[in-house]
């Protein structure tokens, strides 16, 4: 991986966040732990300047209004004037039309890289690109079709989260094979996986890479805090600590990454 996790601990990037409330503790302490530097900031009055000081932003619809709707908006759009790498995770996407509208608005300030799960890729293929919709039986296959299409139009990495985590952009796809299953089980964990590839963001400029190695941090201390665990509730606990004490050495030896990945 290139040293990036002791890159990521020299510089610690500051990463802010207009996420859903669910999350905002959980993905702040994953930063933290990590060895990033997360902000919480969403204030019309504020936001536009934030992104002028940050290393890269991360803009997650889970909890939507029309405040936060317009924030996120201001947001990405200084993002694309200063050149500022950022991160869409179209939680939700496909589940009303206001969502949809949200996600058609702010992909036209052309995300980094976008991050969410196979349905939301789907459907976000299904806003932005001409695909075959959202009523299929969601494959792998037909997620990363949608993600190629995406990658290709909006000239962007994608990132589909599943048992095993795609990452692709217009030439290049690979695969993540590390995790547990207990983690799609604790609030936020697909959140947290958006917040770490801002976080690999803010210090390496290829975007492809980024994302894998993010997701590859996060499959690997998955794994780690699962040896400790009985459940979801100490997994939660043990996975900050395994963020915490992830050394590049362990990043290696561990990584299931398969480059050049098809389902």
């Amino acid at each position: 991986m290139n040293n990036q996790l002791e890159k990521l601990r020299k510089i610690a990037p500051l990463v802010q966040s207009i996420t859903n409330y669910v999350v905002m503790n959980n993905t702040a302490n994953a930063l933290l732990a990590v060895g990033a530097s997360p902000i919480m900031a969403h204030a019309h009055k504020e936001v536009a300047d934030m992104v002028g000081i940050v290393h890269a932003l991360v803009v997650n619809i889970g909890t939507l209004d029309e405040y936060w709707t317009e924030s996120m908006a201001l947001a990405s759009q200084r993002a694309l004037e200063l050149g500022k790498p950022w991160v869409l995770d179209p939680v939700g996407a496909g589940a009303t039309p206001y969502r949809n509208e949200t996600l058609k608005h702010l992909i036209g300030f052309k995300p980094t890289v976008i991050r969410g799960n196979a349905s939301e890729i789907l459907s976000l293929a299904n806003v932005a690109v001409a695909s075959r919709g959202v009523d299929s039986a969601h494959r792998p296959e037909e997620a990363l079709e949608a993600g190629k299409q995406l990658a290709t139009q909006l000239g962007c990495v994608v990132c589909i989260s599943g048992a095993t985590d795609y990452i692709m952009d217009a030439t290049r796809v690979a695969g993540v094979g590390n995790g547990h299953e207990w983690m799609p089980r604790i609030t936020g964990m697909g959140c947290t996986a958006s917040a770490m590839v801002g976080a690999f963001l803010g210090v390496e400029k290829d975007p492809f890479e980024a994302t894998l190695a993010a997701m590859t941090v996060m499959g690997v201390a998955g794994e780690q805090a699962a040896q400790k665990s009985e459940g979801p509730g100490s997994l939660q606990l043990h996975f900050y600590d395994a963020l915490f004490s992830l050394s590049d050495i362990q990043l290696v030896e561990f990584a299931n990454v398969t480059r050049d990945a098809r389902p």
